[in-house]
């Protein structure tokens, strides 16, 4: 499942669940070739794709 920012950027693609409050982004997707971890806080909804409330670069802060 493809998850995106929200400002419409595509920002990986779901590996799967680690633990119960973080999605883990598969590295195959990653610009760099590493796992990235999404908080749960940052999920706006869920549908065909996972919309965060964040844009890249408010991720990209922290």
């Amino acid at each position: 499942m493809e998850v995106f920012a929200s400002d419409g950027t595509k920002v990986g693609t779901v590996d799967h669940m680690e633990g119960s409050d973080r999605i883990k982004l598969a590295k195959s997707t990653s610009p760099d070739g590493e796992h990235h971890f999404v908080p749960l806080t940052w999920v706006d909804h869920v549908d065909r794709h996972v919309h965060l409330n964040k844009t890249v670069s408010e991720m990209k802060a922290g």
